[in-house]
């Protein structure tokens, strides 16, 4: 079974699947893994990835769809997957379909965490990163007990480049002119659950829960 996570950067997608993962034990596929995956394993077609990255180029669709089927083709995939990052386009989706028609492989519902872009901004616009130790922060919701200081090595915190509020912006543009797309294809089709991902973690993480308990319900009675 195979579920699709929709919404923007700051969204929530990661931290709702992981949830999901102890809860049901789906197996989360982000496409940053996958890409990272398939570099390690250094194989040709890993070999092609690693040319995109290097030169800072986009991994073109067919190339993606590619490295998705062969980790699907895998296994390790739990009692289902949550894909997060694919498809990012209409065209990634068609071929997704084509993808799992062959295989036999069913889409049992696409999930649009929907939110505002004045809480994305917050979200993501509070976020502070530890550049020793690699610890995660945020200013409103996990402060430092030292501002501006990590509590696990007392360097100092800093902003990643891609959360800085003019990237986050343009991250969100791109998020709108190609992704947006996603949620009247998916509505199309009778799959798209839309929920409200402005309110707490606990809150969103409920309603998550309910709309896959009752998808997952309909694909095992072949609905």
């Amino acid at each position: 079974m195979i579920w699709i996570f929709l919404g923007a950067p700051g969204a929530g997608k990661g931290t709702q699947a992981e949830r999901l993962r102890g809860d049901f034990g789906f197996v989360q596929m982000s496409t940053g893994e996958m890409l990272r995956e398939a570099m390690r394993a250094g194989t040709e077609l890993g070999k092609t990835v690693q040319g995109y990255v290097t030169r800072g180029e986009l991994v073109p669709d067919d190339l993606m769809a590619e490295i998705l089927q062969q980790r699907l083709a895998q296994g390790n995939t739990g009692n289902g997957v949550i894909l997060d990052g694919f498809p990012r386009t209409v065209r990634q989706a068609e071929m997704l379909e084509g993808i799992l028609a062959r295989h036999c492989w069913q889409l049992c519902g696409v999930v649009y965490l929907d939110v505002s872009e004045e809480i994305v901004l917050q979200r993501l616009g509070g976020r502070r990163n530890c550049p020793q130790c690699g610890a995660n922060y945020h200013v409103v919701t996990m402060p430092p007990k030292v501002e501006g200081r990590c509590d696990r090595c007392g360097a100092e915190l800093v902003v990643r480049p891609d959360d800085a509020l003019e990237a986050i912006r343009k991250r969100l543009e791109v998020y709108r002119r190609q992704t947006e797309p996603l949620v009247n294809f998916y509505s199309q089709r009778g799959l798209l659950e839309r929920i409200d991902a402005g309110g707490a973690v606990d809150e969103v993480y409920q309603a998550v829960k309910s709309v896959i308990s009752r998808r997952w319900k309909r694909c095992l009675a072949g609905e």
